[in-house]
């Protein structure tokens, strides 16, 4: 069976944007860009073939997405990750009390996260699951006492009993590395006004980096998050409730990762709000100098602004403060 799958290339921003745009030589991306090319990439049995197609056009990504979570996509919006685990690979153990959590959480809304993502179990490669019960006793005070400070909250967690107690509790987003394929979730979130981050990824924690198997990575990606937006629209999961991430480094190779970075633009073309999160992972390390999780700050800043480039709405990072002066930054000499 063929498949066709189209990338935006040659991406311009500000004034560069506006003016391809009048003179006819680029096409509206996502309200504010522009794309000159689309690469037309068709996977048929085992072959794999790229195309440039000049002076194309491709509505599904002309608009600014509507407001994800109360959030205007008109700017990269911030993640900030918070994990009351004494487990995840960068900071686990570091916010396993109640008071110290919220604390952080307070920390990051000060130095800029528009959204806090709060989680209770480490979903690391090689991860061990952890009991529901006790993932909702790690997160749920927290999940409350940030809602009630006024604070934007996601939950991380792939159990439906989490999703619930966290919605009840003030939780407005639901991050879910399984992208709801537990029906109980899809149903819960379904009944509930919650937005979605629908994550990919092939196999689970404890072996998903055994092996990782691809067609083509980014299409079998984007095949597989469309698949999920389909089910959360038949609940009436409306489109503008969904995000999409295609989950780096959760069963992907370096190459896959590369690759996925290389087509990120891709994504956009399933209509709603992007999500990238590269923060901290290993995969720095090993194209860089094997450094340790709490030295990945410079190549998670490369990753943060090579997505606010390639469109992306929402950008998962540990080092808020860091990488909101590195977007503003970009943001100003790219006229963005």
């Amino acid at each position: 069976m063929k498949r066709v799958y189209v990338t935006p290339r040659g991406l311009l921003n500000g004034p560069a944007a506006r003016a391809a745009v009048d003179q006819g030589r680029a096409q509206p991306f996502l309200g504010g860009q522009a794309f000159t090319t689309l690469e037309e990439t068709i996977v048929a049995g085992g072959s794999i073939t790229h195309a440039i197609k000049n002076h194309a056009t491709l509505p599904a990504v002309a608009q600014q997405r509507p407001a994800f979570a109360g959030l205007s996509m008109d700017r990269p919006r911030l993640m900030g990750v918070l994990n009351v685990t004494p487990d995840s690979f960068s900071d686990g153990g570091k916010f396993t009390s109640v008071d110290a959590a919220i604390a952080h959480g307070v920390a990051l809304l000060e130095q800029g996260a528009d959204i806090i993502d709060l989680g209770g179990e480490s979903t690391r490669p090689g991860a061990t699951p952890v009991d529901p019960d006790e993932e909702g006793r790690r997160v749920v005070p927290v999940v409350r006492a940030l809602a009630d400070k006024g604070a934007k909250v996601s939950i991380d967690t792939r159990n439906a009993k989490t999703m619930g107690a966290a919605i009840a509790a003030g939780a407005g987003i639901v991050n879910d590395i399984t992208a709801l394929a537990d029906p109980r979730a899809l149903e819960i979130v379904a009944k509930s006004t919650a937005s979605v981050i629908l994550m990919h990824m092939q196999g689970r924690p404890g072996t998903m980096q055994a092996s990782p198997q691809y067609v083509w990575a980014p299409g079998d990606v984007f095949d597989f998050l469309k698949e999920r937006i389909d089910a959360c629209t038949a609940k009436n999961i409306s489109l503008s409730r969904l995000s999409v991430d295609p989950g780096f480094g959760f069963g992907k190779t370096d190459a896959h990762s590369a690759a996925l970075f290389d087509h990120m633009a891709l994504f956009h073309g399933l209509g709603c709000a992007l999500t990238i999160g590269v923060s901290r992972k290993s995969f720095i390390s090993r194209v860089s100098r094997n450094e340790g999780a709490d030295q990945r700050l410079p190549g998670s800043l490369a990753g943060a602004l090579y997505a606010a480039g390639q469109g992306a709405q929402i950008i998962r990072v540990h080092d808020v403060a860091e990488t909101r002066q590195a977007l503003a930054v970009w943001a100003h000499v790219s006229g963005a």
